[in-house]
């Protein structure tokens, strides 16, 4: 790899530089005329010039809400000029509305339900197989820098950064080598919304009197009450985001000062939606939506896919970007890259549709996925038995999640704004993107759009079954079935991860149908313990009216798999049988596994006051596991303040 770089840095080197390479007649005669027209075959590029240096500009927790965007309360003129001087995508997608899984899909190119990283937090395990994107870079001769965050739900690669640290930056890179960097911008994250005011004053100190924003005139979406806590958090994000613009602006002057303006790929994107309840860590639009400017300069122009201050409509999702790097790099995308490159020689056709999804954010589990095209987004709930706002520690800490709360259990909520808190969710969602951009109107019993909706529910299971979607399996039993491998291996393993099936016995579960019973009571038998997990999770949903299965519940209760023994415990309380079901969970609440307890603290959550009995072992139910520290992290969490919340 010795060749590529010495090419490109006599190609780009100053006329210094230049003229020290040129003292080196070992390089620098004929024979370099020969090595250069060799390189430039391996690394092919815009007129035949040295690979690019490409610079992520990268924020937290941000939608679209940037002047460029057409937003009219943003205040944000640095960026506004990065869209002019590019390209602005209008429909560029995270996979999921928070950080770690999403940024486990830009590192590698791989789906986090590929990879086992889809939960949030979490801890996964690559193959040898996937490498983080910049591995290839600095094989090929780039220097790889990152400041700050890696937050991948994996441990990264020894040769995955030449420094990845606070004082990362490209000025660090031998001269004249090309650079891949990095620089994420903290203060727009949901933590500094809600953080003290002395706090906010510091992160937004540089802003000017008139680019404080009134909350009097912020636009508060359908699905959030209008109230002065909402109002004040969306002001001080938008606030937030102008302090972001003037980080940007300052990372683009440096990279001017430095003379490598015109030999710099410019990203700039949010890692995720905005950073508010009820919008960060889900999957409808503005959970996903993000923005995403590129700034080709005119020594690329061949890469661009429009003139300066154009719009794209093209869908671009976070899985694209490994790939799309790699290919403006003029370097080969690895096969096992699940997608496609949007800019550089390599550039596919645009994709018809992006894929998602969400599933377990700190305590709470979920299991949702998504599709979106041009006009339509469906969203599959796995879990339509448990709310959308299902208790979160770091949620609650927002004013105007509390007051949203309050407001609920006033019963002062109505139309959307009732949606998030109600105590279950619908199976299906499809909203018509172009009339309703807020995601407000679900279609799914819409018979006019029956026909999107089973369109759309076909593509979302063929993409589960095609990436190897390992969210329908428990994430105990995910990680016990990968032990002596890694997620990724068990994920196309159909022995070990059965999608189609699991899919069947999701869908009979979901329906919450009586005529079901003797169905969901055989998928209690099944030989698969995460069958009989959707078995129970069905008749625990009928609720009362699984009493006819009693007698197989209570057989449950000494299933192999703890989480079909919870779920049986949980359908037994519907049916009237307390006591055991109680002594079930306290057991599991004493479990020698972390994910035994915390499953079982998320079933006595659930439960509300009649989980009362269950206080003793809640309260004694930390445990550490050094393999799991996220797990037991929550678990910790969960023993702090569930005592509290099965008193209201």
């Amino acid at each position: 790899m010795l060749l590529p770089i010495i090419a490109r840095r006599c190609a780009s080197a100053g006329p210094a530089e230049a003229g020290s390479l040129r003292s080196r007649r070992s390089l620098c005669r004929g024979p370099l005329l020969a090595l250069l027209a060799f390189v430039t075959a391996l690394f092919p590029s815009a007129g035949g010039a040295a690979a690019p240096n490409i610079l992520w500009i990268t924020c937290e927790d941000t939608s679209p809400h940037l002047g460029s965007y057409g937003d009219p309360y943003a205040v944000t003129p640095q960026l506004d000029a990065l869209a002019r001087e590019g390209v602005r995508y209008t429909q560029a997608f995270a996979y999921t509305g928070v950080c770690a899984p999403s940024r486990s899909c830009l590192i590698t190119g791989v789906y986090p339900v590929r990879l086992g990283s889809q939960h949030m937090r979490s801890t996964t395990t690559l193959p040898e197989t996937v490498k983080c994107f910049t591995e290839y870079l600095r094989a090929a001769g780039y220097y790889c820098s990152n400041n700050v965050k890696q937050d991948y739900n994996f441990a990264a690669p020894k040769g995955a950064w030449d420094d990845s640290s606070n004082r990362a930056h490209w000025r660090n890179r031998r001269p004249g080598q090309p650079f891949f960097a990095v620089f994420n911008f903290t203060v727009s994250h949901q933590s500094q919304i809600f953080c003290n005011e002395k706090k906010y004053q510091e992160n937004t100190r540089r802003l000017t009197p008139a680019q404080r924003r009134d909350p009097a005139k912020v636009v508060i979406p359908p699905f959030h009450p209008d109230t002065p806590e909402f109002r004040r958090e969306w002001a001080r994000h938008y606030e937030n985001l102008t302090a972001v613009d003037y980080q940007a602006g300052d990372l683009l002057a440096e990279l001017a000062r430095d003379g490598l303006a015109e030999d710099t790929i410019v990203f700039f994107f949010g890692d995720n939606g905005t950073g508010m309840p009820g919008v960060k860590m889900f999957a409808w639009g503005p959970s996903i939506h993000v923005p995403l400017l590129v700034r080709i300069p005119s020594r690329w122009a061949a890469y661009a896919p429009g003139p300066p201050g154009s719009a794209l409509d093209r869908l671009v999702s976070f899985v694209d970007f490994a790939p799309t790097v790699l290919s403006l790099a003029g370097l080969e995308i690895p096969p096992h890259l699940q997608g496609a490159a949007f800019l550089g020689p390599r550039a596919a056709p645009p994709s018809s549709l992006v894929f998602g999804g969400k599933d377990r954010q700190g305590e709470c589990a979920d299991t949702i996925r998504y599709v979106r095209d041009a006009r339509f987004q469906y969203n599959r709930n796995f879990h339509p038995e448990v709310p959308f706002g299902q208790y979160m520690s770091y949620t609650w800490q927002h004013a105007s999640m509390r007051a949203w709360e309050q407001l609920h259990r006033e019963g002062q909520l109505r139309g959307p704004t009732a949606r998030f808190l109600a105590p279950t969710k619908p199976v299906e969602e499809l909203y018509d993107l172009a009339a309703d951009p807020w995601q407000v109107n679900n279609l799914a019993g819409d018979p006019r759009h029956a026909a999107d909706l089973e369109r759309l529910r076909t593509v979302l299971y063929a993409r589960m079954r095609e990436v190897g979607d390992l969210g329908l399996l428990p994430e105990r039993e995910m990680h016990a079935r990968a032990l002596g491998r890694t997620p990724y291996d068990v994920a196309l393993d159909p022995a070990l991860n059965p999608v189609e099936e699991l899919q069947r016995a999701a869908d009979l579960a979901n329906r919450r149908d009586p005529r079901d019973l003797a169905r969901l009571v055989q998928l209690l038998q099944a030989r698969d313990s995460a069958v009989r997990w959707w078995g129970a999770i069905g008749l625990a949903s009928l609720g009362a009216q699984a009493a006819p299965a009693k007698a197989v519940l209570r057989s449950a209760l000494q299933d192999g798999a703890a989480e079909v023994r919870l779920a049986a415990a949980e359908a037994l309380l519907a049916v009237g049988e307390e006591a055991i079901a109680l002594q079930t969970i306290d057991r599991c609440l004493r479990d020698d596994s972390v994910f035994v307890r915390f499953s079982a603290l998320q079933v006595a959550s659930r439960l509300g006051t009649r989980a009362r009995p269950l206080l003793p072992s809640i309260r004694q139910a930390r445990l550490d596991d050094p393999r799991h520290k996220d797990i037991s992290d929550y678990i910790g969490r969960m023993v702090e303040y569930l005592p509290g919340r099965l008193a209201l």
